[in-house]
């Protein structure tokens, strides 16, 4: 799979933790908050943001598998975890954490999510999560991964997946021309074989509830203004790098879109829950 910088997902994560939607958020919590104890495994960790946006829905004692490709971003979730808690002891393999009344214990796996899913995923969870994941993976990779969540009865979340909405402000005239072009490259192979882009979360509910889940779905788009102008500028350039890759537009008609300067983006996203009916 592509990997992503630390740069760019430190940059993205005030805006993701406050686009995630509210409601879906509650439930799932709803749905832990008689337990005193959970173990979640977090799949594309990155530098650890989903256990940063989402422990605190879930019970006091948590136990947390994070789970990526890249040995150099986990390193990099081990460190901000770290400076993030209020506390943070480590024995070599578990990372403990103590943040506000939470106990948080943090294992790391190195693993190849398209390679071997069994082994990436372990054998037991209660929670399988993911933040701004299933857009990149395939649509065979989703049928795989709903299969195996629900061979392990556990419960699913996953934030933030594109769904194809974006709108510039200011608006240019190749706005719609850009999106076509950057759906495209979107939809090329990030590692998983064609990659489902902004149809994502249609098939991660058609999956979930062919395996007899309860599926519901909730909105989380980015609304980005002035305080995120550095993810503004960062999400223009690389649209625009994206389309430059297709050859579908001239260089003349990406450098122009690219040279206007934006003050804002609405970008869709798609949060889900499903659970063992």
């Amino acid at each position: 799979m592509s990997g992503f910088s630390s740069d760019w997902l430190r940059l993205r994560e005030a805006a993701d933790h406050r686009s995630r939607n509210t409601e879906l958020a509650e439930t799932l919590s709803a749905r832990f908050a008689l337990r005193d104890e959970i173990a979640v495994t977090d799949i594309g960790c990155g530098t650890g943001s989903n256990l940063r946006g989402t422990y605190s829905l879930l019970p006091i004692k948590q136990t947390w598998t994070l789970v990526d490709y890249d040995a150099d971003l986990l390193q990099a979730a081990r460190s901000e975890l770290s400076n993030w808690a209020d506390q943070a002891q480590s024995d070599g393999i578990t990372l403990h954490l103590k943040k506000d009344r939470f106990e948080i214990d943090v294992q790391f796996r190195q693993a190849d999510l398209a390679a071997d899913l069994d082994a990436a995923l372990g054998s037991k969870a209660d929670l399988i999560t993911a933040a701004a994941f299933f857009d990149l993976a395939s649509e065979d990779f989703i049928r795989k991964f709903a299969k195996a969540v629900a061979q392990r009865k556990a419960v699913f979340y996953t934030v933030l997946t594109y769904n194809g909405i974006s709108r510039w402000q200011p608006h240019h005239p190749t706005d719609n021309q850009i999106a076509s072009a950057f759906h495209r490259h979107q939809r090329s192979d990030k590692g998983f074989g064609p990659s489902a882009g902004p149809t994502a979360p249609l098939h991660l509910s058609d999956q979930f509830k062919l395996a007899e889940y309860c599926v519901q779905e909730g909105d989380s788009p980015w609304h980005l203004e002035s305080r995120d102008s550095a993810l503004i500028d960062e999400l223009q350039s690389g649209h625009a790098r994206a389309v430059a890759e297709t050859g579908v537009l001239d260089p003349k008609t990406i450098e122009s879109w690219a040279s206007l300067k934006r003050t804002g983006m609405t970008v869709g996203h798609t949060d889900t829950l499903a659970f063992p009916t």
